[in-house]
């Protein structure tokens, strides 16, 4: 970790204060610590702090007060600010009568929102984490990534990974969902993981999934919600620029914000670069890529499927209908793999259309750019997608 550097960029302003959110354990804190190393940090995973400025918040600003004034020109780092939400009325305070400026740290702000807690009225800047992207490696093995995923910890195991999959899998739902009250039928709940592991990345039928878990639709769209809320999900939703009765454009699809961690609850492995269950984890792989692309660059482009009832796809869409890219792991691609891509240019004319792969060599089909994925990455990070 020392030596992956990451491609996050904070630089704040004096007197600016930000939030940064991400899942657990993706790297946050370690990135502040070293972007920050004179700050002063809270934790309030420490028991003995949260017990005690969640009596009592305003023994906060008193210890804050305390300090010298050097220390007070840096930002104050409070990690997983989350779980002490009323702590934020005394960083307002703080804010606004002695200009000091925070660095909020946490990985959900859906119980701050849900407790209706201050979230400083625009005070504050938003970023958000991510686990590694291709990037901040030195060097790029798919199957590694696939297989154990981009979370920091997980990826540079050598051997146990599954373990440790296992185990974030299930301490996630104990402290993120459970333990913060999120949701209170933990078996409904659980359930609805499980089963939302196996529909990862397909369109969404809510009421299917409500049978599986036994309990009604409206029910089963809080839980995906509180998965986008808490950050271990992304919902892609369909591209519907014009209205046509031959789209679909409501349901949507979710996937988990690592592939190693849907990998884990589908008990997924993969051996070779080929077949169906390396496609959807490929296709996960270089979503996630242009997820966190979007956010580091701070270009704030759409991210769609499109779909017609007549089964014709494109994977995703960019920029409302500017660049429109299919997903295919297979080593060759042929005639049938375009239908869906011309189909889209027919209608609705992209500046461009490409059709990512696991081939060696760039060439383009009658318009089409066929990429390599590699290079396609170096192109998306490189800012010459889109």
């Amino acid at each position: 970790m020392k030596d992956i550097k990451r491609i996050l960029n904070i630089e704040l302003p004096k007197k600016q204060s930000t939030f940064l959110w991400g899942p657990r354990k993706i790297g946050k804190t370690t990135y502040l610590k070293k972007q920050f190393p004179k700050s002063i940090i809270y934790d309030f995973l420490k028991t003995d702090l949260f017990i005690e400025v969640s009596k009592n918040p305003s023994v906060l600003r008193e210890r804050i007060l305390a300090k010298d004034e050097d220390a007070l020109k840096y930002p104050i780092i409070l990690d997983e600010v989350q779980k002490v939400p009323q702590v934020l009325d005394e960083v307002h305070w703080l804010i606004e009568n002695k200009g000091l400026s925070f660095i909020l740290c946490g990985s959900s702000a859906r119980k701050l929102k849900r407790g209706h807690a201050n979230l400083l009225g625009g005070r504050a800047w938003r970023f958000e984490m991510f686990p590694f992207v291709t990037p901040e490696l030195k060097t790029i093995n798919l199957l590694r990534i696939l297989n154990q995923g981009m979370i920091p910890s997980h990826y540079l195991q050598s051997k146990d990974y599954q373990r440790s999959l296992k185990a974030y899998v299930q301490d996630y739902l104990k402290e993120e969902v459970f333990a913060e009250g999120l949701t209170r039928n933990i078996s409904a709940f659980s359930r609805f993981f499980e089963a939302f592991g196996y529909s990862h990345g397909e369109l969404t039928n809510y009421s299917n999934i409500a049978g599986d878990c036994g309990v009604d639709a409206k029910t089963v769209k809080e839980y995906y919600q509180i998965l986008v809320d808490t950050l271990l999900a992304i919902r892609v939703d369909p591209f519907k620029k014009r209205q046509s009765r031959q789209v679909i454009t409501k349901a949507p699809k979710y996937y988990f914000f690592d592939v190693g961690i849907a990998g884990c609850i589908t008990k997924r492995h993969l051996e070779e670069e080929r077949g169906e269950a390396f496609g959807r984890a490929f296709e996960h792989f270089l979503l996630m890529e242009m997820v966190a692309y979007k956010s580091y660059s701070e270009k704030n482009f759409e991210i769609n499927f499109w779909r017609t009832k007549s089964g014709l796809e494109i994977d995703f869409i960019l920029g409302q209908g500017e660049v429109a890219i299919e997903i295919k792991g297979a080593s060759r691609v042929g005639k049938k793999d375009f239908i869906g891509l011309k189909a889209f240019s027919d209608e609705f004319s992209p500046k461009k259309s490409i059709l990512v792969c696991n081939e060696k060599e760039k060439r383009v089909h009658d318009k089409i750019e066929i990429i390599p994925w590699k290079i396609f990455l170096k192109a998306l990070w490189e800012g010459n997608i889109l």
